[in-house]
């Protein structure tokens, strides 16, 4: 088993001990400011009726991204993470 793959199969046993799911998911990431990186993030979880919240840096170099998104169980929360850490340069919080 990878790295990837232990880490999400730590975070699918930790979310379904924690959380009950349906439930409204906080995602958070850091992404550089370059438009195309938080509109690739936005892209991500718009289809899911997501509301996202951005804040640049005070340099302007980096870009916070907040998304509250109902999700059903825990593949899901791990889907959208896996299709986000395909985004070069994102830092998950």
């Amino acid at each position: 088993m990878s790295d990837r793959e232990a880490f999400y199969a730590n975070l699918k046993e930790k979310l379904n001990e924690t959380t009950k799911f349906p439930t409204k998911y906080l995602y958070k990431f850091i992404v550089p400011s370059e438009d195309d990186k938080v509109e690739q993030v936005q892209d991500i979880f718009n289809k899911g009726g997501a509301v996202i919240n951005t804040r640049k840096s005070r340099s302007g170099k980096y870009t916070s991204v907040s998304i509250h998104l109902n999700v059903s169980n825990a593949d899901e929360v791990i889907s959208y993470y896996q299709q986000a850490e395909k985004i070069e340069g994102i830092i998950s919080l």
